[in-house]
């Protein structure tokens, strides 16, 4: 069977990325490159919750030579230090996926101290110039909110994995809620990309690298939902399917509050 979100799917996606004429590029050296190669993919992993997948994935990367960026929690389940050692001794940048405005609960003093804390934390196992935001479905709070107030420069950060890139001409493709379609996602949404392409499935994006229809890509693959088991992949694909059932009522019902809240606004107006 042909399935998606397998290792062995991603060996062909891999296998397709390194083939091409584009640069793999990590996101740290996409913040310090003043000249771009003439075509780049960025490439991004955030860790949520089974930092063992990410291994798996950082492992079939080194076989092909490509460096990517792989952003931890601060959370027990994935904070291993042992692991994030392996993964960085494989070539790839280590970042931090930080969530403070959801822990402080949107107080954002508090949030910048945890923020400090955990980074501290990270620092002392391995280097960290980037950083990138987790965002929870089930939480009010953007975690990129931060940075209106405060300037994540002032601790030795050089990019926001969001906040950093111009994606003005760059397209943009996200597997979170285990599929690349964007009508599922929350907060990992990005309107710069709207329009350039749609994709549903992983062999898409295969054969949208392999077209090099576009000059500059920025990939974001989870881990945790991939893996080569069956029973494993099965769970997966039916938690996911009642999870984004769940988000397309969620959406639609704040888009509803949105759109109830401006025609309140509007009338008190008139």
């Amino acid at each position: 069977m042909n399935l998606d979100f397998t290792f062995r799917k991603y060996i062909e996606l891999c296998d397709a990325m390194s083939n091409s004429d584009y640069t793999l590029l990590t996101v740290e050296k996409y913040c310090t490159l003043n000249n771009k190669p003439a075509k780049y993919i960025i490439l991004r992993h955030d860790v949520d919750i089974k930092p063992e997948r990410s291994l798996k994935i950082a492992q079939i990367e080194r076989e092909f030579n490509i460096n990517s960026t792989y952003y931890f929690r601060m959370t027990e389940e994935v904070y291993q230090p042992a692991l994030i050692k392996q993964i960085a001794e494989l070539g790839h940048e280590i970042g931090y996926h930080y969530e403070v405005l959801d822990k402080a609960k949107g107080d954002f003093s508090k949030a910048i101290e945890i923020f400090e804390n955990e980074l501290n934390e990270l620092r002392e196992i391995h280097e960290i110039k980037t950083i990138c935001m987790h965002g929870n479905s089930r939480t009010r709070w953007d975690n990129r909110d931060l940075w209106k107030h405060y300037d994540f420069k002032e601790f030795g950060i050089i990019g926001e994995a969001y906040l950093s890139i111009n994606f003005n001409n760059i397209t943009y493709f996200s597997d979170s809620a285990r599929t690349w379609n964007p009508k599922y996602k929350m907060k990992d949404l990005n309107r710069s990309s709207k329009g350039k392409s749609v994709i549903n499935k992983t062999d898409d994006l295969i054969k949208l690298i392999k077209n090099e229809k576009h000059p500059y890509l920025y990939i974001l693959m989870h881990p945790d939902d991939w893996c080569d088991n069956f029973g494993i992949w099965l769970s997966n694909f039916v938690t996911r399917k009642f999870k984004n059932a769940g988000k397309r009522c969620l959406k639609a019902y704040r888009n509803f509050n949105q759109e109830k809240s401006l025609s309140s606004n509007m009338g008190k107006k008139l």
